[in-house]
């Protein structure tokens, strides 16, 4: 992963996923079991650059994703293990969420 405020790693061309979560109360073995793994497969994806979450003070969970371009974003969102992860969250980990999908156009960093 790159330190903040560098773009290593980061370029025109990436794609970026950002999700946002909240959790239900139940089921939070099975969630973080689950979200391990799912952090682990991402990281032996092709094409994957980082990831990385963070909670908000309300419970609102965000997950940033890089991946390096459109086919590789595309190899993990259908993974087959992703795909089985995605529908348990539905029936068990989250009471809402949502995705917004980015190209990278440019990327800039301070210092």
């Amino acid at each position: 992963m790159s330190s903040p405020g560098s773009t290593a790693g980061f370029a025109a061309g990436q794609v970026v996923t950002v999700f946002r979560s909240r959790l239900r109360p139940d089921n939070r073995e099975e969630y973080d079991d689950t979200a391990a793994l799912m952090s682990s497969l991402a990281e032996q994806m092709p094409g994957y650059v980082e990831h990385k979450a963070f909670t908000a003070e309300d419970g609102e969970r965000v997950t940033i994703v890089t991946f390096a371009d459109r086919s590789s974003h595309e190899a993990w969102r259908t993974h087959a293990q992703h795909q089985v992860a995605q529908q348990r969250g539905r029936e068990a980990f989250y009471t809402s969420y949502s995705l917004q999908v980015a190209d990278v156009r440019s990327v800039r960093a301070f210092p």
